[in-house]
């Protein structure tokens, strides 16, 4: 199959990449899943941008420098908030039922969250991630220049190097494409591109407890990783304060913006004769308002100081009506569990949440390797620095889509090799699938444990011993056997692991969402964690 650009992923990024391409090229967007199974549908809160006169872009980006521990870069985060309105209008022109408020400058409502100074986040209730998806899928599915591959999964990209092995023409390495298996019929197909994009979204299934949905397995990640580029700042993985607790609740956010309406963080009934009690002013003078990091540590330290499970988010104190026009979807959820928000808190723990670090690009997307681009939750830009400031990330997707389509759009045509096909005449099916489940389960447990909202050397050091065992372990079943989906988000899922643990065995110092009792100070000078291939 030939292309000229293949967008490895279907979320916010991807999506944006390929509807600002279709018009002059022929793309392809592959998913493992469906369009909608990404991590950009289940976003609640909404997207930052400068939309109000009382706000500033010098304002966006003070909050985010702010946020970011030091180590964001400034000139990334000027030039994606100085886009952030015109990508906002680009959303409202494709048909995005943003909340509306009549008295609004822009007509729609503005919440604020965690580390925002201005109410700045532009909304669908508390469901816009699905919302801009919904829209934009049906753009996607309706383009005649978009070919859509659901239920693909990606294996690795392929770069000239593959190629000239069997021509003997050395040359500068570069992405031609990228292997996919057709998850129905077992088949592994062979894409050659003149681009190839990874918006594959972050790795928070490498721990046991995440928001994200079961996809977000590092995939972009690790396949840029192999192929040859640096990747920067995997240490930093922010883990969420609010994950709804309940043994029945599989992965359900309870949104920033539910603190940033006045929702309050309190002791549960466990907690004996401090039930009730409000913690987080004794922690931070912002308390409920804190940046997430912050807000993730303290409960973390009240529940292991306490022996507790959970801890409750109270919001009660709004009314009925407030709370069905601004939290539907988390009211809803929380009834079919037997929570009624109107008269009780939300129990609630802190659980992974999202990859900070990442591939390295430019403000173009372009990674070292030419001819791939990344975008998105799986790179590393330089706007979220130590800590990503609520609600950017789905601003950076949109900025960021553009910018790497408008780039490629400008590059001349350029003739493709003939690609090798996928080899798999030395290996045998799997005769014990089981070992994945297990190495899949051990790591994730691990990494919880190990590699957690609070480190210590010994417990990095130990992570990584196991890593090392695995990675042996899954590599030799790789060659020897023929690929399946959970093998090959096994198989990246370990090369992530191994990233997120180097780099934070690299940081000595805390900073950001990297707090290590060993290293309790911070650096007078902040700088990145950048790893490169052998």
């Amino acid at each position: 199959m030939k292309f000229d650009v293949a967008i490895v992923g279907s979320g916010l990024a991807g999506l944006s990449v390929a509807l600002h391409l279709a018009e002059t090229r022929k793309v392809a967007v592959i998913s493992k899943r469906t369009l909608l199974d990404g991590a950009s549908s289940w976003a609640q809160g909404g997207i930052a941008a400068v939309l109000d006169s009382h706000d500033s872009v010098d304002e966006h980006v003070a909050d985010t420098l702010v946020a970011g521990g030091g180590l964001c870069d400034e000139t990334a985060t000027r030039f994606i908030v100085e886009n952030g309105r015109a990508a906002i209008e680009w959303l409202i022109a494709q048909g995005v039922p943003f909340t509306p408020d009549a008295t609004a400058e822009l007509g729609f409502h503005l919440t604020r969250e965690g580390g925002h100074s201005q109410r700045r986040i532009i909304h669908a209730a508390d469901a816009t991630g699905h919302a801009v998806q919904v829209t934009l899928e049906q753009k996607v599915r309706n383009h005649p220049n978009i070919t859509l591959l659901e239920h693909h999964y990606a294996i690795d990209v392929i770069t000239s190097d593959a190629v000239e092995s069997k021509t003997k023409k050395p040359g500068v390495p570069r992405c031609l494409g990228v292997y996919v298996q057709d998850v129905k019929s077992g088949k592994v197909i062979t894409i050659a591109a003149e681009h190839t994009v990874l918006a594959t979204g972050g790795a928070g299934k490498v721990y046991l407890y995440t928001t994200n949905p079961d996809t977000a397995t590092g995939d972009g990640i690790a396949m840029a990783w192999r192929a040859g580029c640096r990747i920067a700042n995997m240490e930093f993985i922010q883990f969420h304060p609010t994950c709804l607790y309940h043994p029945y609740a599989k992965s359900f956010l309870i949104t920033e913006a539910v603190r940033g309406e006045g929702g309050v963080l309190k002791l549960p009934q466990s907690a004996g004769r401090n039930a009730g009690k409000r913690f987080m002013p004794a922690h931070d003078e912002r308390a409920e308002l804190a940046p997430r990091d912050i807000v993730a540590r303290a409960i973390d330290a009240e529940m292991k100081k306490r022996g507790l499970d959970y801890v409750d988010l109270d919001i009660s104190d709004k009314s009925p009506e407030f709370l069905q026009e601004h939290f539907p979807t988390i009211m809803a959820r929380c009834l079919q569990l037997g929570i009624d928000i109107t008269k009780q808190p939300i129990p609630v723990v802190p659980a992974a949440h999202y990859t900070c670090g990442g591939i390295i690009t430019d403000l173009s997307g372009r990674t070292d390797l030419p001819g791939l681009y990344a975008v998105g939750e799986a790179t590393c830009t330089g706007l979220h620095g130590a800590n990503r400031l609520a609600s950017n990330s789905l601003l950076e997707c949109l900025v960021l889509g553009r910018a790497a389509a408008h780039y490629i759009a400008e590059q001349p045509k350029l003739k493709l090799p003939t690609l090798p096909a996928w080899d798999e005449s030395r290996v045998t099916d799997a005769d014990e699938e089981v070992i994945i489940a297990n190495n899949w389960e051990e790591l994730r447990r691990f990494m919880w444990n190990y590699v957690g909202i609070v480190r210590t050397t010994k417990r990095l050091q130990r992570a990584q011993h196991r890593i090392r065992l695995l990675k042996e372990e899954i590599d030799e079943y790789y060659a020897n056997f023929r690929i399946t989906p959970d093998l090959l988000e096994l198989r990246n899922l370990v090369e992530v692991a191994s990233l997120i643990v180097n780099s934070a065995l690299s940081r000595r110092e805390s900073r950001g969402l990297h707090f290590s009792r060993d290293y309790p100070d911070t650096l007078p000078k902040a700088l990145p964690s950048v790893l490169s291939p052998d």
